[in-house]
């Protein structure tokens, strides 16, 4: 190799933090004041799923009314019994403290003039205990906990960094399989976007908090960045991922071709009255549930899905052109401002909506201390498989359990990280390759075919015959792939790319073996019993 293509540095880090949602940032404060802390943002701090959180975060509070036990049991019924109970009794139990931890940290909860948290009540509970900060709970939570991050000595904030490969033994020329044990993380190899170099970041202790992966969706209500970097890194690495048949639909995301990412209807607007209606205007609900409308999330995503599907359209829609205009625009008027902006007048014009996804429960798995299968890396947050969630998640319980895994992982790191040291054998990332704009076509043409496979076979409803359809595509897409980044300088939409079909394939996989309809997870070769 000669002298001028020695570009990258290694910088060394106690705590590795890949990620900049509530997970990834709360663990960097918690650990900070113990070492080093490097805090990998692929965008800005702001591009996270915390951010775009509307709702709340659910935590029993009130006393007189609530207790854990109901908390434990809404969330067991809601996971379809599939729940790891030790991980929601851990979630359950641990959620006062960490409320009062994001306090601290300077996050404003809406309360009563009495001075009692204003609590809301969310389907699938039987209390009202969802915190929140109006209707932009999450965006809340994100702005406070970046001011503590931006003003803590110890935590170097490295935005437009993108990681592309944590580093294993795999990269000292051993060879890992999934029955390796004893698969150790040393940091990660992260292209710095401004420079083009990859870099070595390593690391004693490095935590995984990617967020989702919706993105390999043409329709999701994430932002964009939602790609599922650390699942398929850490499943590229021989890590543990599970659970990832469980992808939550939200039923009535505004259709409009343009938008990426979809903008959310709430499910309040069919509460208001809303009613559902194919292209040609007729209701459709009552073959479906007797609740009409109303019906839980589910029900609604599978019931519009049938009849897109059925009828080969792309959207139904929502009326409330019956209801009084001058309530709905006092009612909604961030909805009604969005839909004027595209030309729709919600008080005389139908809405075009379809489902969008919108939450991961599955992930890489990890123990109640947030210890992935690869010893010295840590996830949290959306990206982890915690068991909390089951077969579908509660309302308002992702953002809780993010906190409550970064305080359990926080507490394992800094009881260890002494015992750990740097690797200072890992050898510069292969840097050789170029990548011409001919070939920037390929990659946006491929990350719009796995959207299309996702979205059509591997959807809301699947079966056997969708679902080998799906694995044959984004086998050929792999291929191609690969071969690409073989020859390729890293670049971030390459390497996003590759996540997303990695990701694609094991949400199609892990589909395929669930022998039977289960919470999210519905097909038509084994109906519900």
């Amino acid at each position: 190799m000669t002298v001028d293509n020695i570009k990258t540095m290694v910088h060394k880090y106690d705590f590795l933090v890949i990620g900049s949602g509530l997970a990834g940032m709360s663990f960097a404060l918690k650990v900070a004041h113990k070492g080093k802390v490097a805090l990998i943002c692929k965008a800005g701090l702001e591009e996270a799923n915390t951010y775009y959180a509307q709702g709340g975060i659910a935590s029993v509070t009130n006393l007189k009314v609530d207790n854990f036990d109901k908390h434990i049991e809404d969330t067991m019924i809601a996971g379809d019994h599939i729940s790891d109970p030790a991980a929601v009794e851990k979630v359950v139990k641990g959620a006062p403290a960490q409320i009062e931890e994001l306090i601290r940290w300077g996050v404003n909860f809406d309360k009563k003039e009495n001075g009692d948290f204003d609590l809301h009540k969310e389907g699938g509970h039987s209390e009202f205990r969802i915190l929140h900060h109006k209707d932009n709970t999450g965006a809340e939570i994100q702005t406070s906990l970046i001011e503590a991050v931006k003003a803590h000595p110890n935590i170097t904030v490295l935005t437009n960094h993108f990681a592309v490969e944590i580093i294993t033994q795999h990269h000292m020329g051993i060879i890992v399989t999934r029955h390796t044990s004893g698969i150790r993380c040393y940091g990660a190899y992260v292209l710095n976007e401004t420079t083009g170099d990859v870099d070595t970041y390593l690391s004693k202790v490095t935590v995984m908090a990617t967020g989702g992966c919706e993105a390999v969706y043409r329709q999701t209500t994430n932002p964009l960045v939602a790609t599922g970097d650390g699942i398929a890194m850490v499943y590229r690495a021989k890590g543990v991922v599970k659970d990832m048949e469980f992808i939550q639909f939200h039923p009535t995301a505004l259709f409009h071709p343009g938008d990426r990412p979809s903008y959310l209807i709430t499910e309040a607007m069919r509460g208001y009255g809303g009613v559902l209606r194919t292209k040609d205007g007729k209701e459709f609900m009552q073959k479906y549930d007797p609740r009409l409308s109303l019906a839980p999330r589910d029900i609604v995503a599978r019931a519009i899905d049938n009849e897109m599907k059925t009828r080969g359209d792309e959207h139904v829609y929502l009326d409330v052109t019956h209801k009084d205009p001058e309530e709905t625009k006092a009612h909604f008027p961030n909805i009604y401002r969005k839909c004027l902006s595209i030309g729709i007048d919600i008080t005389k014009d139908y809405i075009p909506v379809a489902p969008a996804a919108h939450y991961l429960c599955g992930g890489i798995k990890v123990d109640l201390d947030g210890q992935s299968s690869i010893r010295r890396l840590y996830a949290i947050g959306e990206c982890s498989c915690t068991g909390l969630h089951g077969g579908n998640r509660l309302a308002s319980n992702s953002l809780i359990e993010a906190i409550v895994y970064a305080d359990a992982a926080a507490k394992h790191a800094l009881s260890v990280v002494e015992r750990y040291d740097y690797n200072e054998d890992i050898p510069e990332w292969n840097d050789e390759g170029t990548i011409s704009n001919e070939e920037r076509v390929l990659i946006t043409q491929s990350m719009k075919e796995v959207n299309q496979i996702m979205e059509a076979y591997v959807g809301i409803v699947r079966s056997n015959t969708r679902l080998t359809r799906a694995w044959n595509r984004l086998d050929i897409l792999y291929e191609e792939t690969e071969a690409l980044f073989k020859r390729s300088k890293a670049t971030r939409e390459l390497c996003e790319l590759r996540n997303m079909i990695n990701v694609g394939y094991l949400i199609t996989r892990q589909a395929m073996e669930r022998k039977e309809s289960r919470g999210l997870h519905y097909t038509i070769d084994y109906p519900k019993k």
